[in-house]
């Protein structure tokens, strides 16, 4: 994402680099949340501020500055060199999905032994010949 900001920029330009969430989505191959996080990672971090909020109606997108580049011939603010890490961790968001009981046996009865389904391992199948056109005496 950032990336993608910073090639926008054209020498004199920081401030106004215009890139909305729709098309960050598909330039990225992303989706717009995902988009969205990444857009607020990066101004949380110090790398990018926001200089005009977007808008949806009238399908305006919002304006963005890098902070390694000055605007409007101010210096660089440099914003992501004075941020740390919080000493408290946030917990991770991925919860563990599925079923906090044991599955139930009448769904599971059934594939528990197959060796009466398939066969026993006392007489394995045997190779099925096939069988051409025409008398043995030809092959």
């Amino acid at each position: 994402m950032f990336l993608e900001l910073r090639t926008r920029f054209h020498g004199h330009n920081n401030g106004k680099l215009i890139l909305s969430v729709e098309e960050a989505a598909r330039l990225l191959n992303m989706g717009k949340a995902t988009v969205l996080a990444a857009l607020g990672e990066l101004v949380e971090k110090g790398f990018i501020v926001c200089t005009r909020k977007g808008q949806w109606y009238g399908r305006l997108a919002s304006t963005w500055a890098v902070t390694d580049k000055g605007v409007d011939g101010n210096p660089p603010t440099n914003a992501w060199k004075q941020w740390k890490r919080d000493t408290v961790l946030k917990p991770n968001r991925k919860i563990k999905r599925g079923s906090r009981t044991e599955p139930s046996h009448c769904a599971t009865d059934r594939f528990q032994d197959r060796a009466p389904l398939y066969g026993s391992a006392a007489e394995p199948v045997g190779s099925l010949v096939a069988r051409g056109i025409g008398s043995d005496a030809d092959r």
